[in-house]
């Protein structure tokens, strides 16, 4: 194999399904899956000890579901990205995986091809949802906060550079990191380093709870996203 492998791992109570994501996987050469759970309590064993990159991670399985797998794996931070897939198209879901943190919410009825896209997606530190459900996202979350957090908002708004407003703002547009260096004339790394500290300077996890923040918090207003948008 040639530059990197993404190490991944499968978490799903059905068999088949392991089967069929490990099959649609190793069709191509930059993935290795380094493991399968059956239920919560193994994934979140396994992310600490198989050292994956990205799992996927359905949400109904039994004892210890897969959002709160998901709680305790992103907990302490550094660890592999979390991908949920799932059958119910419900927003209880969608919003608790993202609280959960969740780095990108699929269907298990889409193609191979977003599925392999979307782990790679997730393995070079990008978040990722689907249009439509940005859209939700944006629906649920781009209204004024509580009255008593606006003053530390105006205050960690303000700790941003220029060049750091304009990629919360690419960010919050659902735009990659080549997207915001071909836009703003940079280099990827150099918009990496942006990314990271208007993330730190936000006290954000990931890009998706930046784009919340961003409509939340009036920086940008809804309108249409990027076509394939990435929170």
């Amino acid at each position: 194999m040639n530059g990197r492998v993404i190490r991944v791992l499968l978490a799903d109570d059905h068999h088949l399904v392991r089967t069929g994501f490990r099959v649609i996987l190793e069709t191509e050469d930059d993935f290795e899956v380094v493991g399968e759970a059956a239920d919560g309590e193994q994934v979140v064993r396994l992310a600490a000890t198989a050292g994956p990159d990205v799992v996927l991670m359905d949400v109904e399985m039994p004892g210890v579901d897969g959002l709160e797998a998901t709680r305790r794996i992103t907990a302490a931070g550094g660890g592999p990205a979390v991908l949920i897939l799932t059958t119910f198209d419900r927003d209880d879901y969608l919003f608790a995986a993202l609280e959960a943190g969740a780095s990108g919410f699929l269907l298990k009825n889409g193609t191979p091809e977003a599925l392999i896209d979307a782990v790679r997606v997730l393995a070079r530190g990008d978040a990722l949802l689907a249009p439509e459900l940005t859209r939700r996202v944006i629906a649920k979350f781009a209204r004024p906060g509580p009255a008593g957090t606006t003053r530390t908002q105006g205050e960690r708004l303000a700790e941003l550079t220029p060049r750091e407003h304009e990629v919360l703002v690419a960010l919050a547009g659902g735009a990659t990191n080549a997207e915001i260096a071909t836009d703003l004339h940079l280099g990827e790394a150099t918009v990496k380093t942006h990314v990271s500290r208007v993330l730190t300077k936000l006290g954000l996890r990931d890009r998706t709870q930046a784009v919340v923040f961003a409509y939340e918090h009036g920086v940008v207003r809804p309108g249409p996203p990027r076509d394939g948008s990435r929170g």
